[in-house]
């Protein structure tokens, strides 16, 4: 995985002094190690509690700008962790390659997925590389190619979700955008074939859900999915978009919030510190649980499955008024 520079937070300032201590301690008892060990072993415990208390009490907009850091894992961070052989496949056949949309083929525990995800970039040039991980209409259909491919062949199809929206500028428009996601959504509920959907970073409004239709949908313990950014959500009610911190509790988007609500199945668990803070184990994990739900769902009939996969959306936004 390539590192990339991230500007810090201000509620991890804290955590990056005392890490710092603990940097020129280790470099002052470089020569004796006895020297200064009681001290480093204090920093150490109080570094790890300190973690614990923070990121046990993060907002959901201090969520929202954790999984914007540019060290937070992308999708090609976790594919080749999680999957086997595996190799990217290019193009929508209808001339174009979007490059923040990505997918492709690869084996998991020997049985062979297609894998789709968005991808960000890692550095300012990367980033308009990729978009900025917002798809165009080419993207939305080289997925669709994708998954016909699957659905054809019979392999299950896992979708990484990390995008701030789709692309919404003019040209996107003129090419089709909004009928490209219509299209995805419609066709992903007519699959036979099981589709497992991983949230990780920021999941943002239709271009999140123009690959989000699923059996089983997983999100990352500090990952937010939610319907327009807070910045977004701001200044259409209220004018005025400093008041994000407001519009991020109403919208509901943290993982737990989400659970509740129904809209996601499971919460996968996060190294302490965040995917970045170990992008390997948090790909163990999240790789486990993909093998899990392909197990599950590989027992059930295409009839079941499709039946599962449409009440589940039916149920979502269902309330009862006392």
């Amino acid at each position: 995985m390539i590192k990339r520079a991230s500007v810090s937070l201000d509620f991890l300032k804290p955590i990056i002094e005392l890490e710092y201590q603990i940097q020129q301690l280790g470099k002052m008892s470089a020569i004796d190690k006895s020297l200064f060990k009681r001290e480093l072993e204090t920093f150490e415990q109080q570094v790890l509690h300190l973690k614990n208390e923070i990121f046990q009490a993060l907002t959901p907009l201090q969520r929202l700008h954790l999984v914007r850091q540019a060290d937070r894992p992308t999708t090609l961070d976790y594919i080749p962790h999680i999957l086997d052989d595996w190799m990217e496949l290019h193009g929508d056949r209808g001339g174009t390659d979007d490059l923040a949309l990505i997918g492709g083929l690869g084996r998991l525990n020997e049985k062979t997925v297609v894998f789709i995800g968005h991808q960000r970039g890692r550095d300012t040039k990367d980033n308009v590389f990729r978009n900025f991980g917002m798809a165009s209409p080419g993207g939305y259909r080289k997925a669709l190619r994708l998954m016909k491919h699957a659905n054809r062949f019979q392999f299950p199809i896992l979708t990484f979700i990390d995008t701030p929206g789709a692309w919404a500028g003019i040209e996107a428009e003129e090419l089709g955008q909004a009928e490209a996601i219509a299209v995805n959504l419609r066709e992903m509920f007519s699959f036979n074939v099981p589709i497992v959907c991983s949230i990780l970073g920021e999941g943002g409004s239709g271009g999140a859900l123009g690959i989000g239709i699923g059996d089983r949908i997983l999100m990352l313990e500090y990952a937010v999915y939610t319907v327009a950014t807070p910045e977004a959500c701001a200044a259409i009610l209220w004018k005025d978009s400093k008041q994000s911190l407001e519009a991020a509790e109403a919208l509901k988007i943290t993982s737990e919030d989400l659970k509740i609500l129904g809209i996601i199945d499971t919460i996968i668990k996060e190294p302490l510190g965040g995917s970045q803070a170990d992008p390997y184990q948090a790909s163990m994990i999240l790789k486990s649980h993909l093998v899990l739900e392909l197990e599950n769902l590989s027992k059930l009939s295409v009839k079941q499955l499709k039946d599962l996969r449409y009440q589940k959306f039916r149920r979502m936004g269902t309330f009862y008024e006392g």
